[in-house]
């Protein structure tokens, strides 16, 4: 089995490119530094292109509910290694972890809500 250390090795060795991941997409756009540089105005560009994709109708049919849509961006490393510092939280080195972002509802009585949803209604 791999490591994560192994599978980064072989992405710098060989490239990200991998043809089993080529599938049609609707409504993708793309943003980065060739130099490997994080800016702001990366980001700026990333949210125009989400603008973009919204007026081309790459939206979820439910004008209620999120469709997923938004930008992926680097982890800043040093501002979770702080926060996680004053909670006396030792995070692992860079790149060996995730952050998510999940919204639950502001209201107690809806937050068991969406798991007893029934997602194979009709």
């Amino acid at each position: 089995m791999s490591t994560r250390s192994d599978q980064r090795k072989d992405a710098a060795e060989h490239g990200l490119y991998d043809p089993a991941y080529e599938h049609d997409a609707c409504g993708v756009g793309f943003v980065a530094s060739v130099k490997g540089q994080a800016s702001h105005e990366i980001v700026t560009q990333a949210l125009q292109i989400l603008k973009n994709l919204d007026h081309r109708g790459a939206v979820g049919a439910d004008p209620l509910c999120g469709d997923g849509a938004g930008i992926l961006i680097q982890i800043p490393d040093a501002f979770f290694r702080a926060e996680m510092a004053k909670q006396n939280i030792l995070l692992p080195p860079a790149g060996d972890y995730g952050v998510g972002m999940i919204f639950l509802p502001r209201e107690s009585t809806l937050l068991g809500a969406p798991a007893n949803r029934n997602w194979n209604a009709s």
